[in-house]
């Protein structure tokens, strides 16, 4: 099954100035500009994607636009929306009280790559679940859409394509358009005949999102939940 590609877009670091307004540039010139506070890979080899993955692995934050895709500094996020005049707070951040942040993934790529790593012992609707690939070898992490890349894009056993829209906390009802927008994507630009579902994951699906997915039944909710326990290793007795 294959899936026409969406067109480049541009990667942009984001910065506030001293003088309160924005400054953008290029990815991996800011990369080249600045290697103590870039990702720890090579600009010059490394493509647009790995880069992606390093700056988050750095607590940066993603935003994306039609054609852009944004880095921002942790803790910059907001101030720097509020000068582009695009504020729209992030429902993970405010919805997760405190209290929470123990038994939650602090990132999202953490939560991402841990359902991507387990997805065959996955099931939806009873099915069992693989990572899409498409043509060129590319898989469903993060996969490219003419809308925004996918969480995750999974294929179950029949054969439909399983889109994951991954809230590493609490999440309101606006996850219902955002999963839209790429299931409704794939069903342009599918093979004829192949079924589309969505997967909602999140900490706390709240009772909104409950409401709002009736009116969607191809869309099916799930709550992860988190156990760490430390078991005591006793020491060697010396001899």
């Amino acid at each position: 099954m294959g899936i026409p590609m969406r067109s480049p877009k541009q990667y942009l670091v984001v910065e506030v100035s001293a003088e309160g307004t924005i400054e953008f540039h290029p990815m991996k010139n800011w990369c080249r500009a600045n290697p103590t506070e870039a990702p720890p890979l090579n600009p010059n080899e490394a493509n647009s994607q790995a880069l992606r993955r390093g700056f988050e692995r750095l607590g940066w934050s993603v935003e994306e636009t039609d054609t852009q895709i944004r880095f921002f500094k942790p803790g910059t996020t907001q101030s720097a929306l509020e000068v582009l005049g695009e504020t729209d707070p992030d429902l993970d951040q405010l919805d997760t009280p405190e209290g929470e942040r123990e038994t939650v993934f602090e990132l999202e790529y953490q939560l991402r790559d841990f359902i991507a790593h387990n997805i065959e012992s996955l099931k939806v609707d009873g099915k069992s679940l693989r990572l899409y690939v498409d043509d060129q070898g590319r898989d469903g992490i993060e996969y490219p859409t003419g809308v925004g890349p996918i969480d995750i894009l999974a294929i179950d056993s029949d054969g439909s394509y399983v889109v994951f829209e991954l809230k590493r906390g609490r999440v309101a009802d606006k996850a219902i358009g955002q999963i839209s927008r790429y299931m409704g994507w794939l069903i342009t630009n599918r093979e004829e005949g192949t079924k589309v579902k969505g997967v909602i994951v999140a900490k706390d699906i709240s009772q909104n999102l409950r409401h709002a997915v009736v009116a969607v039944p191809n869309v099916s909710l799930f709550e992860y939940h988190i156990s760490f326990t430390l078991n005591e290793i006793k020491a060697a007795n010396a001899r």
